[in-house]
């Protein structure tokens, strides 16, 4: 399977900016048919956390540009939105559009970020999510969540073979996330492609450093900290041999989560 990491610098709350950003970036590289195109976390606004500049209502314009993608390049793309959730919340969210613009999966980020007042206008999701994609089994996640090793425990027990985490994560703990990246694929014997923006926004600057990791841990692709796109490569048969003949997964007690 082909992917294409778009590692972004996001103008600040104008999505309309950033879809045209994002449609220059994929044409300067024409991509081919059948690819997994990812987008970082609420890529079209940034990390902010003002509602009323990042929550889409019924017509959900950042949904609609992904779906357009999709369908105009042929591929799977990802990315992040904000929809609106309850008592006037938004919810942080993975979006994934097949070809044919139909949605393949919606997870909601299950653990909002506090530190930056996440919790306080995001509601939590409170599941794991997987889909098929080829011959793998993806499930989405979303920045924070990967400092919990639950949340990733509970998608491979539904037999993720495939993690895809879109992020806004911050350059000071860029180690952190390279570092817990390949945590996860080695812990769950499984690829992991780790999107993160790139660039300065209001509370802080983003490191990049988008990867994808095989399941022994090796960063296999690194898009380094500019604004670029990431292609990547990953063979299902890496993982399937991997976990048939390592025992981890077979071993595990599987908690309740």
């Amino acid at each position: 399977m082909n992917i294409v990491a778009v590692q972004l610098d996001s103008v600040w709350e104008d999505p309309r900016a950033n879809f045209e950003k994002v449609e220059r970036m994929l044409a300067a590289k024409p991509t081919t048919e059948g690819l997994l195109i990812v987008l970082p976390e609420m890529f079209a606004t940034g990390f902010s956390m003002d509602v009323s500049k990042t929550m889409h209502g019924d017509s959900r314009g950042t949904e609609d540009f992904l779906r357009t993608l999709a369908l105009h390049h042929r591929c799977t793309v990802t990315g992040g939105v904000v929809n609106p959730g309850t008592g006037g919340r938004g919810r942080n969210e993975s979006v994934t559009f097949a070809a044919d613009g139909s949605v393949l999966a919606r997870y909601v980020k299950q653990q909002p970020f506090s530190g930056a007042g996440e919790d306080k206008v995001h509601e939590a999701g409170n599941e794991a999510v997987v889909f098929r994609l080829g011959e793998f089994t993806a499930a989405p996640l979303i920045c924070y969540d990967l400092r919990f090793p639950e949340r990733f425990r509970a998608a491979a027990r539904l037999g993720a073979d495939l993690f895809i985490v879109i992020a806004a994560w911050p350059e000071i703990r860029i180690g952190h996330w390279i570092t817990l990246l390949r945590a996860r694929a080695i812990e769950n014997l499984a690829f992991v492609v780790g999107v993160n923006r790139t660039g300065t926004e209001p509370n802080g600057t983003c490191g990049g450093r988008s990867i994808v990791v095989d399941p022994h841990g090796e960063i296999i692709a690194d898009a380094g900290t500019a604004e670029t796109m990431l292609h990547a490569e990953i063979a299902y048969a890496v993982a399937a041999v991997w976990r048939e003949k390592f025992p981890a997964l077979r071993d595990a007690r599987w908690p309740s989560f």
